[in-house]
């Protein structure tokens, strides 16, 4: 795309760039839906149409411009009707994830002032019904899924977007020329979304982004990465996520992609295999569930599907270091790498719906090394992206040939980086915030001297490429001052297959200790292929079998750690997952690394007194509906030989 034409759409506004897309390419299919086992399609022409229907409709219940407009629920197409229907009339849309608890929404939606709700179904609906009276300022709650709503209809709090269509429709036959004259008053610098963040320390910000914020991040990635407009996207990332919001607002409105809604979340990565994208995005746990999956499919192999495949990984990870740094390849190496791929690599990541992928990105929290280079083994071109939300989703990615899997590449065009004296990851770009919704001395930090203070500790190599070592606040330093990451023994952790989550403890301690979630679904199946009998999750991380496994694979690490104090000294396996609705994870799915070691401050106490071996607890489990039981079990604690 040439510089006019980039420039030229950098003065529009979201609802602009959708309007240009309709005259330009109004007939090609924008979006894709399944629903009931058939795929839906939606031109851009029909995009737009949906659009005006839904603007006018806001504005005829009483949305008006600068309010805010709170989106709960699954990725489907009205998700994106509702929210740039909203910005075309000057609204303000803001996503909630759809795991968001009751009193959790209550509190966003009156720091947000919300006053209109839309909601994906009665599950969604139902939590705003319980929290009705403390959410005064809310008039109007719109659902897409009637079923189950039949007792809501006789509410008017309530409104089926089909009505909201018909109340659109309605005004634009008594006003044809009123959408048009309010999507002219978009300006590129009004703020169009608050997207959420992760609420790693507390309840989540809202950081204000602009209609420029999303389009300047669109062509930036496809600068750097050329997208086609007949490039196909799956979009099964929480629409909340900023990970998501850059796609469907910047990239399918910057390159004119086509953006293919799952029929679920459940059958999501089943809906992959027909959609068979170009290019998708996903956080670590994603991958870290594909890379599962095709280990228990080699493991379900025949005899010789195993020795070729236990063979040509082999090859792959030799052939993907050439691959990755763009070097070329010996002759001999190439042709055993076409052969494994040929052979082995091409039908398994055909089977997963990744073949015509031309590549893959990753963000939201690390990724191993080890993980990293084993798709590039196998053929997907996986690439490290770094970021936040408060610069829309992506400041740096690798490029092709230029792939080093202990960095997150170099900026994207039009993006600054430097290092402050303290370590801390600055950046600058048009896709920075102009701050938090409602929180002014927060936005005065984060944008102190006119540059976005990530938080994070970094450095930038001999390479020019940057290497993130983790959150500031998350560095630690051992009793004898020496520094480590957490997050780097985790994801080290983390790449046997056995281990789906590690926490790590250590800062001011004597040596390094950690929790652990075996993956069910693998440590499962090694348990039932040994005899080896379970009821629960919880009994089965209590197997000494399964610690015997997990022993192996820590002291795997520990044989390759760097330096001593990287060591992991003592852990345990923990009798339960760590989870979103518990508040061990944030709804990106990152450690939040203080509230576990608090709500576990026996077992970590436990970890740190090598006399323990074994100790009681009482299991506290709770329940989506809100229900909660306790089960008391015991847990061990292993203690590293040599450590």
């Amino acid at each position: 795309m040439n510089t006019e034409k980039k420039d030229q759409l950098l003065e529009f506004s979201i609802p602009q760039l959708l309007r240009w897309r309709v005259k330009s390419t109004g007939e090609k299919v924008a979006l894709r839906e399944k629903d009931f086992g058939c795929w839906n399609s939606y031109t851009w022409d029909q995009y737009y149409d949906y659009v005006r229907k839904v603007g006018l409709g806001l504005q005829k219940v009483g949305l008006q411009k600068g309010d805010i407009i709170a989106l709960i629920g699954d990725n489907i197409p009205e998700m994106l009707f509702i929210a740039l229907g909203a910005q075309s009339i000057g609204a303000i849309s803001a996503g909630i994830y759809q795991t968001t608890m009751p009193d959790e929404i209550s509190q966003l939606l009156q720091y947000m002032n919300v006053t209109v709700v839309f909601c994906g179904d009665q599950e969604q609906v139902d939590k705003l019904v319980e929290i009705r009276d403390e959410v005064p300022e809310v008039r109007k709650v719109i659902y897409e899924d009637p079923r189950g709503m039949r007792d809501y209809r006789k509410d008017d709090w309530f409104l089926f977007i089909d009505d909201l269509y018909a109340e659109g429709d309605a005004v634009h036959q008594a006003q044809p020329e009123a959408f048009e004259t309010l999507v002219d008053q978009g300006k590129p610098d009004d703020v169009c979304h608050l997207c959420l963040t992760s609420g790693t320390t507390g309840l989540s910000k809202g950081t204000m982004l602009t209609h420029k914020n999303y389009i300047a991040m669109g062509l930036q990635l496809s600068e750097a990465d050329y997208l086609a407009s007949t490039d196909e996207y799956v979009s099964f990332l929480p629409f909340a996520w900023i990970g998501e919001q850059m796609n469907s607002f910047g990239v399918a409105m910057a390159t004119g992609i086509t953006i293919n809604f799952p029929e679920s979340v459940e059958t999501a990565m089943e809906d992959l295999k027909e959609i068979g994208p170009h290019f998708m995005f996903g956080a670590p746990r994603i991958y870290e569930t594909i890379r599962s999956q095709i280990w228990l499919k080699i493991d379900e192999a025949y005899w010789l599907n195993r020795l070729l495949y236990n063979y040509f990984i082999k090859i792959g990870l030799q052939a993907a270091t050439f691959r990755m740094s763009g070097k070329n390849m010996p002759l001999g190496l190439r042709f055993k790498s076409w052969l494994g791929y040929q052979m082995v690599f091409r039908p398994l990541i055909n089977q997963i719906g990744l073949l015509r992928l031309r590549r893959a990105y990753t963000g939201g929290a690390a990724l191993g090394p080890e993980l990293f280079t084993f798709y590039q083994a196998i053929g997907v071109n996986l690439k490290q992206i770094y970021g936040q939300t408060e610069i829309v989703g992506i400041a740096y990615m690798h490029r092709d040939g230029d792939v080093r899997p202990d960095t997150v590449g170099k900026p994207l065009p039009g993006t600054e980086c430097k290092i402050s004296e303290e370590g801390e990851i600055l950046s600058k770009s048009p896709c920075v915030t102009p701050g938090y919704y409602k929180m002014d001395d927060k936005s005065e930090e984060l944008l102190a001297g006119g540059w976005l203070h990530s938080g994070d500790a970094g450095y930038i190599d001999e390479h020019g490429h940057l290497v993130v070592i983790d959150r500031l606040a998350d560095v630690m330093h051992n009793k004898q001052g020496e520094m480590f990451s957490p997050m780097f023994l985790e994801n080290k952790l983390k790449f046997s297959p056995y281990i789906k989550e590690a926490v790590i403890f250590g800062d001011q301690r004597d040596f390094v200790a950690c929790l652990i979630n075996i993956d069910p679904i693998v440590v499962g199946k090694w348990a039932e292929d040994r005899g080896i009998s379970y009821t629960t999750y919880m009994d089965l991380s209590a197997k000494p079998e399964v610690a015997e496994l997990i022993q192996e694979q820590v002291m795997e690490i520990n044989s390759r750690a760097e330096q001593e104090h990287f060591k992991i000294r003592r852990f345990a396996v923990l009798y339960k997952l760590l989870d979103t609705d518990d508040g061990e994870l944030t709804k990106t799915g990152k450690i939040r690394r203080k509230f576990v070691r608090e709500k576990y401050q026996d077992l970590y106490e436990a970890l740190y007194d090598e006399a323990i071996s074994e100790k009681e607890v009482e299991a506290l489990f709770q329940y989506q509906d809100g229900q909660s039981t306790s089960v008391k079990t015991n847990i061990s604690f292993y203690t590293m030989e040599g450590v």
